[in-house]
């Protein structure tokens, strides 16, 4: 059991926790994740850490609530207790003096890219940080990212924040007006096939983060199985992070999909009891 210390939304629907792991919190490295289970009769779900403190013993997630798993995790507060939290997990990224190294997170991938954003600027890189979001309200770790990087754009798909766009269009930019070493992208498949398109034409290296359905995060399951460079990979153990440019984004959105009539029958029950505790409180 891990308790939870403190548990605050900093958007709709996603919620940053801090959780006392001291044991995660001491081994940990930029890029890698811990798998958590709720309650003893619930899902295994992959989730980065964020940020550590291995002086204090915790550990940092921030969960979007979109399934049933998440939404359940993220009613929890300060004080509660997480059944099982199991990490850390999965290769460290690759951080070295690149030059000019830009971040680029969608949504809540952008607190998957913070860690190794803030690697990479103590590595030397003249780094640059591109948050994405729906609209204002969902950008996230602004001024986290303003602390550790040397630059920081904002772009929202309606325009109500920062650059009216999509966070490619500012990627495009950049790399027309400088030199641009490395590109690191994390967020929803389709922004990161979109990334790794406009960098292909240009040769420059690019890592994106996969998170695939996982289970047990130690290869034995094949669950989160991927093709990169023609070949299948475990995630869990061969990543997260890969080469963008050689990753089988059409085949990863595909296998992502496997489950989801299962995954909306159990929202649909868990939104239900939701509904019908509160009719009885009332």
């Amino acid at each position: 059991m891990n308790e939870i210390i403190s548990a605050n939304f900093i958007a709709p629907n996603i919620k940053q926790f801090k959780i006392l792991a001291p044991k995660i919190s001491a081994k940990r490295k930029p890029g890698q994740f811990v798998i958590i289970r709720v309650d003893g009769n619930g899902e295994r779900i992959p989730l980065t850490i964020a940020d550590s403190d291995p002086v204090d013993g915790t550990i940092q997630i921030i969960v979007q609530g979109i399934g049933k798993t998440t939404r359940e995790l993220n009613q929890l507060k300060s004080g509660d207790f997480i059944s099982d939290v199991v990490g850390p997990l999965g290769k460290p990224s690759h951080i070295e003096n690149f030059g000019t190294a830009v971040s680029i997170g969608g949504g809540v991938g952008t607190a998957i890219a913070f860690p190794t954003a803030v690697a990479l600027k103590e590595a030397g890189n003249h780094t640059i940080s591109i948050i994405g979001g729906r609209s204002k309200e969902f950008v996230i770790l602004e001024d986290e990212m303003k602390n550790i990087c040397d630059e920081v754009f904002i772009t929202t798909d309606d325009g109500s924040y920062g650059k009216h766009g999509f966070v490619t269009d500012q990627l495009k930019e950049l790399i027309d007006s400088r030199q641009i070493d490395f590109v690191l992208a994390i967020g929803p498949i389709p922004m990161m096939k979109a990334v790794a398109n406009v960098t292909r034409e240009k040769g420059i290296p690019t890592v994106v983060s996969l998170n695939p359905v996982m289970v047990d995060g130690t290869g034995m399951c094949g669950g989160c199985r991927a093709t990169v460079d023609n070949k299948t990979v475990f995630v869990c153990v061969d990543g997260p992070e890969f080469n963008a440019h050689k990753v089988d984004f059409e085949t990863l959105m595909r296998r992502n999909q496997t489950y989801n009539i299962q995954e909306k029958v159990a929202l649909n029950e868990h939104e239900c009891k939701l509904e019908k505790n509160n009719v009885q409180k009332v």
